[in-house]
């Protein structure tokens, strides 16, 4: 009964697999006629030269190959809208450029309407995305409703299996109804209502018997080999397997998944993205940076003569700190002591008798910070990052607080979310640097260009003065 329900249900997705990629086709060639009526109004297309016929036609049957191979027919039950939406856009980029490059290699390039094509590709990008994302909604309106909704057994509970049971419940409109848990001990958070299998035989005859579609392996990751025992029990069976690793227990910065040397690889340990997001940030640090020294230029020589009226030595100061991946660079201060020699960092302290008038005015504004934009010029620095601390307080708090170092995998800040939560000035005790530390690691984990952007704006309005600043 299960293998004939399983192969009635790949009937019926292959033919409206078909039949989406047939409407997929003719979105592209109605699109391409529709605008050719907008722009060559006397005889729409068949008034044009032919080379538009000619494409309209050419990438409406490209999509028929390229649109699969893309794997814009997959199941897109619990995954990103807006990932839809990009791949959905590269895929028809694709079958576009195509085109042109043959009407390039037929020398018919120069024919060819720039308004028309413009608004063609337009016109397709919104009936193609638009039309997949009405789906989507209107799919997950219907499983909502437990229609069409996968059978799916949850096999290793724990806070990992917890967290996908919940998450179910949560999401409804992804279509999944857990029908059992595998769970070979007592667990407080084992739900209610659905049957608990304690033993491998009862598993596979449950699957079996219960029309189960997917398996979830959420076991520890010690536990490879009950995962190897449960891919190879069911491997005559029509039943999708699916593993989730469980990070969530490895407390690291992130997890990246990527290829290495040829095969599918998890980074555990993985900085915010370096590609395009990465050089949006390094390009956006260089032009602001700029800007600002160059906006603030007169600001920065009145400090400067301050500075140097106010004790002798240089104006400004400079002190080793650890970058991105531990590379140790000079940081930029103005200068806000008398010169002295220290052995060792002792940190400024309420009243400090090192301190210069000007420089507890420059400190408690935090304007002493200003050099800082070129240590961004010469990238050593972002706008925006965790603040760089002074070599001794790395080597001593690194084995007092967990993931201390890995507020080092990305570049040291001239602001960051620590300060504008508060969390500046004097570190004297274990738990104040914990929290600085913890909000660090959260701002790593959650890097977005716009929380960059906030973080200006809160530290463009509200500065750095409080009483912790002296």
């Amino acid at each position: 009964m299960a293998t004939a329900s399983a192969q009635a249900i790949v009937e019926r997705q292959t033919a409206l697999q078909l039949l989406y990629r047939v409407s997929d086709a003719l979105t592209v060639g109605i699109c391409g006629i529709l605008v050719g009526e907008f722009w060559f109004p006397e005889g729409g297309l068949a008034s044009a030269a032919p080379i538009h016929g000619f494409l309209t036609a050419f990438c409406a049957v490209a999509t028929l190959i390229v649109f699969p191979a893309c794997g814009l027919y997959e199941s897109w039950r619990g995954r990103s809208r807006a990932a839809l939406g990009v791949r959905t856009l590269a895929a028809w980029s694709l079958v576009a450029v195509s085109g042109l490059v043959l009407a390039y290699l037929m020398h018919q390039i120069g024919a060819v309407s720039r308004l028309w094509s413009t608004t063609w590709f337009g016109a397709v990008s919104l009936a193609l995305i638009g039309s997949r994302l009405v789906l989507y909604q209107l799919l997950g309106n219907v499983r909502q409703q437990g229609i069409n909704a996968k059978r799916v057994l949850i096999f290793g509970y724990g806070p990992l299996g917890n967290e996908m049971y919940r998450r179910v419940h949560r999401i409804r409109e992804a279509g999944y109804h857990v029908v059992g848990i595998y769970c070979d001990h007592d667990d407080d958070t084992l739900p209610s209502g659905v049957p608990i299998l304690r033993e491998m035989s009862d598993v596979t005859r449950f699957v079996r018997s219960q029309d189960v579609r997917e398996i979830w392996l959420t076991l520890p990751m010690a536990a490879c080999r009950d995962l190897c025992d449960v891919v190879y029990q069911f491997r005559n069976d029509l039943v999708d397997i699916r593993w989730v690793p469980d990070i969530m227990s490895v407390e690291l910065l992130g997890h990246r998944f990527s290829e290495f040397l040829g095969l599918p690889v998890i980074d555990l340990n993985s900085p915010p993205d370096s590609r395009i997001t990465g050089l949006l940030k390094a390009s956006f640090d260089r032009v602001f940076a700029a800007v600002a020294l160059l906006g603030m230029s007169p600001l920065l020589v009145a400090i400067a003569i301050g500075v140097k009226l106010s004790s002798p030595g240089p104006v400004l100061f400079r002190q080793k700190r650890l970058g991105i991946d531990g590379k140790p660079f000079d940081v930029f201060k103005f200068r806000t002591m008398v010169v002295h020699q220290d052995r060792g960092v002792t940190q400024a302290v309420r009243n400090d008798p090192r301190v210069t008038r000007i420089g507890a005015f420059l400190r408690r504004t935090s304007l002493d910070e200003l050099p800082q934009f070129f240590n961004v010029l010469r990238g050593e620095m972002s706008v925006v990052g965790p603040r760089p601390h002074a070599l001794e307080h790395n080597e001593m708090y690194k084995e007092l607080i967990d993931r201390y170092m890995l507020r080092h995998r990305v570049k040291p800040g001239i602001t960051g979310w620590a300060q504008i939560n508060g969390l500046r000035g004097q570190t004297d005790t274990v738990e104040k640097m914990r929290a600085r530390i913890e909000f660090d690691i959260y701002y790593i984990r959650n890097w977005s260009f716009q929380l960059d952007l906030r973080i200006i704006a809160r530290t463009a309005l509200h500065g750095w003065t409080g009483k912790s600043a002296f």
